[in-house]
């Protein structure tokens, strides 16, 4: 996915946090690329440090359309999740593909959803095409 980034004030933490502007939204999270490149543009891979627990973090989505952002101290990923036949499951968001591991019961298949995650764990690994 190409987004926008732009770092935000450190907390003292050693984590780079940065705002990341998608197509579909805006949210911040942890930048694990070289710190002096944290401003510009930027091909990412987004890896996501929890689960998909169906009821605690994830639920079926009320708008079809995908997106990103940030809700009550969380962000929010929207999108059709798809399972994966060794148990994982994958989220379409626009343009990108995240995967996710699933804990029992799994979601149902092929269906949109939205998974609310902490920004700490949410990680965004930029690359080169």
């Amino acid at each position: 996915m190409l987004v926008q980034t732009e770092p935000m004030p450190q907390s003292g933490s050693e984590r780079v946090m940065v705002r990341v502007h998608t197509p579909v939204g805006s949210v911040v999270a942890v930048w694990r690329g070289d710190a002096h490149d944290v401003a510009g543009l930027h091909h990412i891979e987004w890896t996501i440090g929890e689960d998909i627990h169906w009821g605690l973090n994830t639920w079926p989505a009320l708008l079809a359309e995908p997106g990103v952002r940030e809700e009550a101290g969380q962000v929010v990923l929207r999108g059709r999740l798809q399972l994966t036949a060794d148990g994982a499951a994958v989220l379409e968001v626009g343009d990108s593909l995240v995967l996710f591991d699933v804990c029992s019961p799994p979601p149902p298949d092929d269906t949109r959803v939205e998974i609310r995650i902490d920004p700490e764990g949410v990680e965004l690994y930029p690359y080169q095409l």
